[in-house]
């Protein structure tokens, strides 16, 4: 199987994209800006859902299921969550189409079928669901509200690329009220931490937890926590973000509660969410040039097993112990194909399997059926070493778990050594182009400094790190006062 993808040195951007195609993940589709998500990217994803669902359901939310459709008057009633998301809304003006009486077979728009009121086609729903919790809560007892819905929303992007930034996409999106303002600050803190822990032991990927600047917030939010990734070329990705957002959609809304006392009170909201961008952080964090690298806890397919032979009767053979050996494994919890193809050579086939990352691959020949060994590869290290069968599904359940582990551990050491602390803005400008990755760095707090530096770098103040201690010093760009260092970088 030849692969010929550029490499990352070359282009990292085209390395990417010509990545997500060849290793069947997805493709374009025949509306701009819009994405098939394949069988085998899809399988990633499902991997992804299943796991945080279980952890959102672990900490007490249900799922449920809200209108695609937003009234516009609704989208309006909170103005800053509508502001911000104006120039991606796509409007939804008329119901039906009808033939064109100067042309067979074409289609035009009934201007007879003039919607009374525009419809928003979701960006995100705060809109639709904080009218809703309007007729959910009367009483302090109808709280804590712990509502999360999967679904799809749709943003009008002008440059658009697979998985990172689509006119649709798939993603969560939790949405919570509360009786008190601690409680859904902790909530916000909560989900944020479920996110890095998925996307640390999951994914592999270290984070930064932080705070978003002002200006970086969501709109309608009063606080947006976050996490931070760094990928391979240095370029920062926003992995996941949860908002603390007051009581602006309860007052927007008119939800309010009787408290113990009767006392009539606006309750406080959260929303969080995370969406397939999480693919392409997977993709771009890890991979290499002979393609996907896939940590174990979400590969589709953990272990491979590829026979060697010539004749008919040793396929039956090695296939009798891959049999064996598939059912020890699945015992186990491992998940592993046996590639009985015979419509491809080994060759072909181990391309194919390095291209989509699976784990590790296990070989089998006649002589390995003598020998009473296999011959197993990693996809990590694309090493391989002969193991005895006696115990190798053992030996294979512990690999997998050091495949994961070191995974982590590389992005984090490439992590840790792009994360570059500058005092003046010579050395910002220097770092940024040459090494690239966070550069950590004094900020005297004004949006206008925050605007001139991104102006001038590309680079945006990507969080205020939570574990940021005081330190007293000027800010990289005006020399003003500043007590604690955030992180910058170019970012998808």
């Amino acid at each position: 199987m030849s692969k010929n993808l550029t490499t990352r040195s070359e282009d990292y951007s085209k390395w990417y994209n010509e990545l997500v195609v060849k290793a069947d993940l997805a493709e374009n589709s025949g509306v701009r800006g819009c994405m098939v998500i394949k069988p085998y990217g899809y399988a990633i994803w499902e991997k992804m859902q299943g796991e945080l669902d279980r952890m959102f359901k672990e900490t007490g939310h249900q799922n449920a299921y809200f209108p695609l459709f937003v009234p516009k008057s609704m989208f309006e009633a909170e103005e800053k969550n509508a502001e911000g998301f104006a120039k991606e809304c796509a409007v939804v003006t008329h119901y039906r189409l009808k033939n064109d009486p100067d042309k067979a077979g074409k289609l035009i728009v009934d201007p007879n079928a003039k919607l009374e009121e525009e419809l928003i086609v979701r960006p995100t729903s705060e809109a639709i669901i904080w009218s809703t919790y309007k007729g959910w809560v009367q009483s302090y007892r109808d709280l804590p509200l712990l509502i999360n819905q999967w679904a799809n929303v749709v943003r009008w992007e002008m440059r658009t690329r697979l998985f990172l930034r689509t006119a649709e996409f798939l993603w969560q999106e939790g949405h919570t009220a509360h009786a008190t303002r601690q409680e859904a600050i902790e909530e916000s803190e909560k989900m944020m931490n479920v996110y890095a822990d998925f996307v640390q032991n999951f994914m592999a990927i270290p984070v930064v937890k932080g705070l978003k600047t002002e200006s970086e917030r969501f709109a309608g939010a009063v606080e947006t926590y976050c996490i931070e990734a760094l990928m391979q070329d240095g370029k920062a990705l926003q992995a996941g973000t949860s908002h603390f957002l007051g009581q602006n959609f309860a007052e927007a809304f008119d939800v309010k509660f009787a408290n113990a006392e009767g006392k009539q009170e606006y309750v406080w909201g959260t929303s969080w969410g995370v969406s397939t961008r999480l693919m392409g952080a997977l993709v771009m964090t890890h991979s290499d040039d002979q393609g996907l690298v896939l940590p174990p806890n979400l590969a589709p397919i953990q272990v491979v097993i590829v026979p060697i032979y010539k004749s008919e009767e040793q396929l039956m053979a090695i296939g009798g112990a891959a049999s064996e050996l598939m059912v020890k494994l699945r015992k186990l919890g491992v998940s592993v194909k046996f590639d009985d193809r015979t419509t491809q050579k080994p060759g072909f086939k181990f391309a194919e399997w390095e291209l989509k990352g699976v784990p590790v691959r296990i070989a089998i020949g006649p002589k390995d059926l003598e020998n009473g060994t296999f011959e197993v590869a990693r996809r990590d290290t694309l090493t391989k070493e002969v193991k005895s069968s006696e115990g190798i599904e053992n030996y294979i359940c512990t690999l997998l778990e050091q495949i994961q582990e070191d995974l982590f551990n590389r992005a984090l050491e490439y992590r840790n050594t792009h994360v570059t602390e500058v005092n003046d803005f010579e050395e910002f400008k220097s770092v940024l182009e040459g090494k690239g990755g966070f550069v950590s760095a004094h900020w005297d707090g004004t949006a206008e400094t925050e605007e001139k530096i991104k102006d001038l770098t590309k680079a945006t103040i990507r969080c205020i790190p939570l574990d940021a201690k005081e330190e007293l010093g000027a800010c990289v760009f005006t020399g003003k006062p500043s007590r604690k260092r955030v992180l910058f970088a170019k970012a998808y």
